[in-house]
């Protein structure tokens, strides 16, 4: 794909959304953090009822500390995984605690050593929290830039490695926002809706593939 498509395809992102927000509910630094860490294969909409009221009582490093593993576990036991993510979220309050007097480091290599905090998670954070222009490179993204020919990688470093380096710059800060809600609603897994898509002139996802209108 050549830059002007590229280009052409994020200015339709942009007219048709200029400010786009991830679908997580969050009050602070904080719970964001928290909340993308427990989104690791599971829904928003699930992250976002368990955390509801969660956050409700216990929005703070501090207050999660306190509750402990087993109060982490009663919240989030609708979402998968939920007893490693109680042990990482209990771990990560403490940390945040002891080295960090309860706030979210601005610091991609201290966020990527807090437990279940990876190069995604950390990115999400430094991109909505910080105002980085990183690119969180999620399943709904990797499918996005790949069928269309955006930025296309045989793995997630790959095609974020791509997006970083395709993505015009005026662009990159909500990159992630436009792709993960193009992904989720309209280039879905198994039945894109290329009749919906307001891109489908300028991408390259083959013809051949595409489904048929009824």
């Amino acid at each position: 794909m050549n830059a002007d498509k590229r280009a052409q395809i994020f200015a339709r992102f942009e007219a048709a959304n200029p400010a786009p927000k991830t679908e997580l509910n969050y009050q602070s630094t904080f719970q964001l953090l928290i909340a993308v860490l427990l989104s690791a294969q599971a829904t928003d909409k699930s992250v976002n009822k368990a955390t509801e009221p969660l956050f409700a009582q216990y929005g703070t490093p501090q207050a999660l500390y306190k509750l402990g593993v087993a109060g982490i576990e009663k919240y989030i036991q609708t979402i998968g995984l939920y007893r490693t993510k109680a042990k990482n979220v209990w771990a990560t309050s403490k940390i945040l605690i002891d080295l960090y007097g309860g706030e979210v480091p601005e610091d991609r290599e201290a966020l990527e050593q807090l437990p279940g905090v990876g190069r995604k998670t950390a990115n999400v954070v430094l991109n909505t929290a910080f105002g980085w222009p990183t690119i969180a490179v999620d399943t709904h993204i990797f499918r996005v830039s790949n069928r269309s020919k955006i930025a296309p990688g045989k793995d997630v470093v790959a095609v974020e490695r791509s997006l970083e380096k395709f993505v015009p710059k005026e662009y990159k800060l909500n990159a992630h926002h436009w792709m993960i809600l193009h992904g989720r609603y309209v280039c879905k897994a198994s039945t894109p809706q290329c009749h919906l898509c307001s891109i489908a002139d300028l991408c390259e996802y083959s013809p051949k593939l595409r489904p048929k209108q009824k």
